[in-house]
């Protein structure tokens, strides 16, 4: 990978954050959250994302500059998520990495978000990225990815309604919980009978590697339709049925994400899988995939805990191991809001 120094910029959904990465060595990684921002909403909000990524962005870069120690004119390359994510997001980082870049004359790199997470088990190897089976899951995608080396990406499912994390989001709000709701889900889970609802496993038995969530978010709203059949005008649920309710949930959601990306990487042949994504922090899916792997004698990869959830680290070390390969972008090349990974 080399010891150039790379400042990246992530800002394709409502974190604001900024990386400084030298050879593998991370200097600084700073995070501006909008949780709160977006908390009332029970989502994100594109407008509010957008104003407030250029309210935190120079605070953040600066911080994040301080912290490393450095001066913007020792970076390598200045890189910035160009997709996917949302359009009004994606442009103030990107716009951000290119000023300097030109400002400095330093090379650009446009970096895919879905990249960064792929790529994220492996922080911070020096060494090859292994060929494998990722599952990379969070509030926008579920897709499992036949990874062959740097940039040589094969697509092998993916969700055909509604991501993983969204319908955690969905489900939560549902039972009237703080947004962002899978957090919330996973606490009360641990508490939870998760038998004692029958929830649906969509597609399980499908014969391809794709998901569905819609299905399994329905059955949840029809189950508390017929508790509140059944209970006085204005009656709250009691907590114990929630805490069932989520464990059930997350348990169906779980068993899918688990049982199909082991038959993925039986199908590719693969020793290798690795979990990435804002919903690879759930402590009981990390557990069931590696248990499951080890079960099928396959070896389990994880993104560290850090580099979960939206960042800039990971975008830093997707840009780091391509400019090391001699890649770059032009300033010109422009963000794209549905960008592709395979």
């Amino acid at each position: 990978m080399g010891t150039a120094t790379i400042l990246a910029l992530e800002t394709s959904c409502d974190e604001t954050a900024v990386a400084i990465l030298r050879g593998r060595e991370l200097l600084a990684s700073e995070v501006a959250s909008q949780t709160a921002a977006h908390e009332s909403y029970g989502g994100v909000v594109p407008e509010v994302a957008s104003r407030n990524h250029l309210v935190h962005a120079p605070r953040v870069l600066n911080s994040a500059v301080e912290r490393a120690g450095i001066a913007l004119e020792e970076v390598d390359c200045f890189a910035a998520t160009s997709g996917p994510g949302l359009a009004t997001s994606l442009m103030i980082g990107a716009s951000i990495a290119k000023g300097l870049a030109l400002g400095l004359r330093k090379p650009y790199l446009a970096v895919n978000h879905l990249e960064g997470h792929l790529l994220s088990p492996f922080f911070p190897r020096e060494d090859a990225i292994e060929p494998n089976v990722s599952l990379v899951v969070s509030g926008g995608h579920t897709l499992l990815i036949e990874v062959r080396g740097l940039g040589d990406y094969r697509l092998l499912g993916q969700t055909v309604d509604d991501a993983a994390g969204e319908a955690f989001d969905k489900v939560a709000k549902m039972l009237g919980l703080s947004y962002p709701g899978g957090p919330e889900i996973e606490r009360r889970a641990r508490h939870g009978d998760d038998a004692r609802f029958e929830f649906p496993r969509s597609m399980l038995d499908s014969g391809d590697h794709n998901f569905s969530f819609s299905g399994l978010k329905t059955s949840v709203r029809y189950a508390l339709a017929k508790l509140s059949a059944t209970s006085r005008p204005g009656e709250r649920l009691n907590p114990k049925i929630i805490e069932d309710i989520c464990a059930s949930f997350q348990g169906a959601v779980i068993e899918v994400l688990v049982r199909k990306t082991i038959a993925a990487a039986k199908t590719r042949r693969t020793s290798l899988v690795t979990l990435s994504g804002g919903v690879s922090c759930n402590k009981e899916l990390r557990g069931q995939l590696a248990a499951a792997c080890h079960e099928a004698g396959l070896r389990a990869l994880a993104a560290p805990n850090a580099l979960t959830t939206d960042n800039a680290a990971m975008i830093a070390f997707a840009a780091a191991l391509r400019f090391a390969r001699g890649l770059v972008s032009g300033v010109a090349e422009e963000i794209d809001p549905n960008l592709a990974l395979a």
